[in-house]
């Protein structure tokens, strides 16, 4: 565990911390193949995993997140209508072959995860938007 904690401070160090840095890195855009889906995605994996990020940093996850849901409905829409934003989680965890905590650790909390699977806490925004970015889908799909 020590390891990774260390992964996570040394990504943390390395992610550039202002809008401006960030869009240098990778300029926020309508994403048009998979191989840009996927070079996003893995930014915004990268930043899901900080403990804090700065206002820029949610900010520009916010961005990514966005683009990767309008690409993601364009292509490959669930349909989730018929569900809550609790059972949309437990769906695409299941579709994931994810656990609770596996939803902890996406979410940066271990323990966290099953306490959201048994209703005992609630998604935030930075959830949300950490889970939108992850399993490729609109944040919309976690609102009630």
């Amino acid at each position: 565990m020590e390891g990774a904690a260390m992964s996570t401070a040394t990504l943390s160090r390395q992610m550039p911390k202002t809008y401006p840095q960030l869009v240098r890195m990778m300029a926020p855009r309508t994403i048009r193949d998979d191989v840009e889906l996927d070079s996003v995605t893995e930014i915004v994996d990268r930043l899901a995993v900080l403990h804090h990020c700065t206002k820029d940093q949610a900010d520009y996850l916010e961005t990514l997140s966005t683009l990767i849901a309008a690409y993601e409905n364009a292509r490959h829409q669930i349909d989730v209508s018929h569900l809550g934003p609790l059972e949309t989680l437990k769906f695409l965890l299941q579709e994931h072959g994810l656990s609770g905590s596996d939803l902890g650790r996406i979410l940066g909390q271990r323990q966290l995860g099953p306490a959201i699977l048994r209703g005992e806490r609630q998604l935030s925004k930075t959830h949300i938007m950490k889970l939108a970015g992850h399993f490729r889908v609109s944040p919309s799909v976690f609102l009630e």
